[in-house]
């Protein structure tokens, strides 16, 4: 399947550019374009990378999304005909484009996963799963139910740590600002009341690194420019990526707080794809992967050989050491009871609270660093400006 931009005018006059249609090849294309009665003026075949970062839809929209689609169904709305009400209600012109190819497709006689597929990209491996499972076992409304729980949890939990995460942001601008302040504006004025025999040890260091700040800013604006250039492409590159996610699993009382947000988050979809009826292989390297945490995800390589040699996942999970034991024991119980969907459920909504937890507690470790490093700065400063002033005060006298 090739996905093709034109321009073109429909019988009114009105014209549509840079419009986006899935065809199998050029003469489909035009046939497709002959068939809506619309008359194509120029088109071009568009890369896969190009028709891949089309629009990837974010957890809110999913959401929303979701939300919608579960009402049409559920009210008894064909799927075509609820597809065709939610691409024309979005307001993002390349949401609806996404959506009105996913409509054309189903319209077509394409299942909807693999209508969803089609987007490369645009929606999450996971919910094309998801879709699958519910077009297998005929429960297409159920499962997009589920769906609008899913996402909607994980939309709340982001706005959470977004929301906690503001404070602590906020005062690391504010330290940077005032210790810049400082350097720059401040003690500049305490210079002509010293005499040269104060500018040493601390104070003169300090008075040096005030001139080079002033006079050099350019310098140092480049430094952490570079700096951040170095870290975001550097977590690119796939080792690094992996020991600087080991790290935070591993640091001493973050580790364990970060953790439990990937357990809550790991035991939810976890939760929704088994009980879709998506085989626990499948089921465990979808949560895997959705984690975004590379070293986890690698740990759970070998716990997925295990589990295809008959291992119990309770036991393959306790071996790679990452999640706490009394996850593992609940999996556990869910095992030897039969009913593991339903334990895994109840324990996401447990792990789920913890996270709020963690997430609280973790911004209560960053908010009194940054007051550290601020009150560390000023009294640098002060220690090494109020003696040099006190001595020139005794030399005037």
């Amino acid at each position: 399947m090739k996905t093709f931009v034109y321009t073109a005018t429909d019988v009114q006059g009105n014209t549509v550019k840079n419009a986006r249609m899935s065809a199998e090849d050029v003469n489909d294309f035009l046939d497709k374009i002959h068939e809506k009665g619309l008359f194509c003026s120029s088109y071009r075949e568009a890369s896969e990378k190009k028709s891949g970062t089309l629009h990837k839809f974010k957890t809110k929209e999913l959401s929303y999304n979701c939300r919608q689609l579960s009402a049409m169904l559920t009210s008894g709305l064909t799927l075509i005909r609820a597809l065709d009400i939610l691409y024309k209600e979005q307001e993002n012109d390349a949401a609806k484009q996404v959506f009105r190819e996913v409509y054309e497709e189903v319209q077509k006689g394409s299942a909807f996963s693999d209508a969803l597929k089609m987007q490369q990209g645009a929606f999450p491996d996971f919910m094309v799963s998801m879709v699958q499972a519910g077009e297998s076992s005929g429960s297409l409304d159920v499962i997009i139910r589920r769906l609008e729980d899913y996402y909607d949890k994980q939309n709340k939990l982001n706005s959470k740590i977004r929301s906690a995460m503001m404070y602590p942001i906020i005062l690391a601008v504010l330290c940077v600002a005032i210790v810049v302040a400082l350097f720059t504006f401040i003690m500049p004025t305490f210079k002509d009341l010293l005499i040269e025999r104060d500018m040493k040890g601390l104070t003169g260091a300090l008075f040096a690194f005030s001139d080079s700040i002033r006079g050099y800013w350019y310098i140092y604006v480049g430094v952490v420019l570079v700096v951040v250039f170095l870290v975001y492409y550097g977590l690119k590159i796939p080792d690094v990526r992996y020991k600087f996610d080991k790290l935070i699993c591993k640091m001493p009382k973050v580790g364990k707080l970060v953790l439990k947000v990937y357990t809550g988050r790991f035991a939810r979809t976890l939760s929704s794809l088994y009980s879709s009826g998506i085989p626990m292989v499948e089921a465990l390297e979808r949560s895997s992967s959705v984690l975004g945490n590379s070293f986890i995800e690698k740990a759970f390589v070998t716990v997925i050989d295990e589990v295809k040699q008959g291992e119990q996942l309770s036991v393959s999970i306790q071996r790679t050491g990452i999640f706490e034991s009394m996850f593992c024991s609940i999996i556990y119980v869910g095992e030897e009871s039969g009913a593991l969907d339903t334990i895994l459920e109840k324990s996401a909504s447990f792990y789920e609270d913890e996270s709020d937890e963690a997430i609280q507690r973790l911004v209560g470790i960053i908010e009194p660093v940054m007051i550290i490093i601020m009150g560390v700065a000023i009294g640098f400063v002060i220690a090494g400006i109020l003696p040099a002033i006190y001595n020139s005060m005794e030399n005037i006298q």
